[in-house]
């Protein structure tokens, strides 16, 4: 039996800030999930499931917050799911909601994913000992800059590639009125002279700490008929994880992201994805990365990732653009991160993104990853149902 077309009709977020101090979590995630309803012009009695998803729960101290948040989000005496794969949860939570109705079990779900990073102290409590080795980690920053270190060994990439990619995203996201960081002076300069915080990587090159939340309404072929708007459409989607450490692991480039793109191209029937996608919403917490994924999701060989990069081709005007949004170095509530990625990649498709829209974008991928570089979750959206 085929799988039911999944069409995403509502996407709503919150204005992503260092600190929500006006409301509770369930107000935080209610606020994002009334827009996704009100995008799809939808109530909450439209909604036969709700599957949501965070980062770890030591982030805000509140253990299994899903339970409470069943009446922020009309969840009450309706089936509700908690999803967790680390930084990459937003985008797994978006599949577990997708297959739910792939597989015709609910019709229309909402899905949400939220982080209130300003109850937390994420970069200690990323900081975690690992036995026997001196405790000198300092956040994902001190456990990510030796793979950076390798790739720029690997590759010969000059150490300008990370600056550029930065000041690009964060002049993206001068476009987006969502996006966390308006940095509204921004230049290469002042990236570049960015304090060292660890070794390649500068602070303008890393993601801040956000609150924020993001919701979508996913459904199935008739509620896409009903849809008040062009939807975007589920053209292949994925999830993939490995260890995070284990013999002969390629942290610059993990099989686990190959496959998981692999996968995801072969459903979507993508031969090319250099030729065949308009754009990509990738997970770039730390700006090195956008070289580094534009190789491991097969847009570019091994080695070549930074020359897109120094060329202009990821630029929102480029021949393909990267975070067009301003990413997640401009925007990081952690469990929803991976979620705004998908989102705005169905709002690229949908042609709602607004001033950072890239024009005539038809199939735009959204990327996550978590943890050691060990989950991963992407999709890919167009702007027509997959049988067309």
């Amino acid at each position: 039996m085929s799988k039911e077309p999944v069409a995403v009709t509502g996407i709503g977020q919150t204005k992503h800030v260092a600190a929500r101090r006006d409301v509770s979590i369930a107000g935080l995630v209610r606020e994002a999930a009334l827009r996704a309803l009100q995008d799809a012009e939808l109530t909450w009695s439209d909604i036969d499931a709700v599957v949501i998803g965070k980062a770890p729960d030591f982030f805000e101290g509140v253990m299994m917050p899903e339970l409470y948040l069943a009446d922020a989000l009309g969840a009450v005496g309706k089936p509700m799911l908690r999803v967790h794969t680390a930084g990459s949860v937003g985008g797994s939570t978006a599949l577990v909601a997708a297959n739910l109705v792939a597989a015709r079990v609910h019709g229309t779900v909402l899905t949400l994913a939220f982080e209130k990073q300003s109850e937390s102290n994420a970069m200690w409590g990323l900081s975690l000992p690992i036995p026997f080795q001196q405790p000198l980690l300092a956040g994902a920053g001190g456990f990510f800059a030796p793979h950076v270190r390798a790739y720029m060994r690997r590759s010969g990439a000059p150490d300008t590639i990370g600056s550029l990619v930065a000041y690009k995203d964060r002049r993206n996201a001068l476009k987006n009125p969502w996006a966390h960081l308006h940095e509204h002076d921004i230049t290469l300069e002042k990236v570049q002279a960015s304090p060292m915080l660890w070794d390649p990587i500068r602070y303008s090159e890393t993601c801040p700490s956000s609150d924020g939340a993001c919701a979508m309404v996913l459904t199935d072929r008739a509620g896409a008929a009903r849809a008040p708007r062009p939807p975007a459409w589920l053209l292949g989607g994925a999830m993939r994880s490995e260890p995070t450490l284990f013999a002969g692991k390629d942290f610059v480039s993990p099989q686990a992201g190959k496959d998981c793109a692999a996968d995801v191209y072969r459903q979507a029937g993508i031969a090319d994805p250099r030729r065949d996608i308009d754009a990509v919403e990738m997970y770039v917490p730390f700006s090195w990365y956008e070289p580094m994924w534009l190789e491991n999701l097969g847009f570019a060989a091994q080695g070549e990732g930074w020359k897109l990069t120094e060329s202009g081709v990821t630029e929102l005007d480029g021949d393909l653009p990267v975070n067009m949004s301003g990413g997640v170095l401009s925007t990081n509530p952690i469990g929803a991160s991976g979620m705004i990625r998908f989102a705005e990649a169905a709002l690229q498709v949908r042609g709602q993104a607004g001033e950072h829209q890239v024009d005539g974008a038809r199939r735009v991928l959204g990327h996550a990853y978590g943890g050691g570089s060990q989950f991963f979750s992407m999709w890919l959206v167009g702007s027509e149902p997959p049988d067309s």
